[in-house]
């Protein structure tokens, strides 16, 4: 049993986006064996990329209740006040926005940064610029979720595609409890993840800090 966990967590198992991506990549290079040694090469390759990127980790939350924590793997670009998007109806008083960069190479599975009940998601078409640009937040594609804490607190996590991803998947769904660390979407290739909190809290990261999604203690919701 050691040595599967030892493997599992080595390689870990692949996120279900993933799958078709990884299976094309297979059958490309399976063609090759038939068609021409030029397509297997490229179809290994595809295959191997696609299992590292959709890499699923397992990830243990902090024990305190508390806690709020990263929903993805990155680098903090930025730590300031801002105003949640509009469409989630949070009022137009700033917050405090972490910003997460996720580059090609960080796992991209998404979680929930804290234990609570999804209000709304607001999903708004957009522009697809770099998401290291800090404009990024306002211009390209996003899904955004309200989440209500148990005390009646409200924070947002909003899924930003960027300069190569094109799709955004979500599986929350309004009206669910969820816990922190769950999975709840994931975005390829390439992506950001912002975390709206309430302005009192302290925020515990700084710029260019990498974050581990579902694990790295943003704030304490206890002030």
């Amino acid at each position: 049993m050691s040595l599967a966990n030892d493997l599992r967590a080595a390689f870990p198992p692949p996120h279900p986006a993933g799958r078709p991506f990884i299976l094309g990549g297979a059958a490309v290079a399976v063609l090759g064996l038939f068609l021409g040694e030029w397509l297997t090469l490229p179809g290994v390759a595809f295959a191997l990329f696609c299992l590292f990127f959709f890499r699923d980790p397992a990830r243990v939350p902090p024990a305190n209740p508390n806690a709020l924590i990263a929903p993805a793997d990155g680098r903090v670009l930025s730590v300031s006040h801002a105003v949640p998007p509009a469409e989630l109806g949070l009022g137009d008083e700033p917050r405090w926005r972490v910003c997460i960069f996720l580059s090609v190479l960080n796992v991209h599975v998404n979680r929930i940064p804290a234990t609570g009940t999804v209000t709304r998601i607001a999903y708004r078409h957009g522009a697809y610029v770099s998401a290291s640009l800090d404009k990024a937040s306002d211009v390209n594609e996003r899904n955004a979720l309200a989440l209500r804490l148990p005390d009646g607190r409200e924070i947002a996590v909003v899924q930003i595609a960027g300069l190569i991803a094109r799709r955004i998947l979500c599986s929350a769904r309004e009206g669910d409890s969820v816990r922190m660390g769950e999975r709840f979407g994931i975005i390829r290739f390439g992506s950001r993840t912002d975390l709206y909190f309430p302005a009192n809290l302290t925020p515990l990261v700084s710029v260019g800090q990498t974050m581990v999604g579902g694990e790295t203690l943003i704030a304490d919701l206890d002030p």
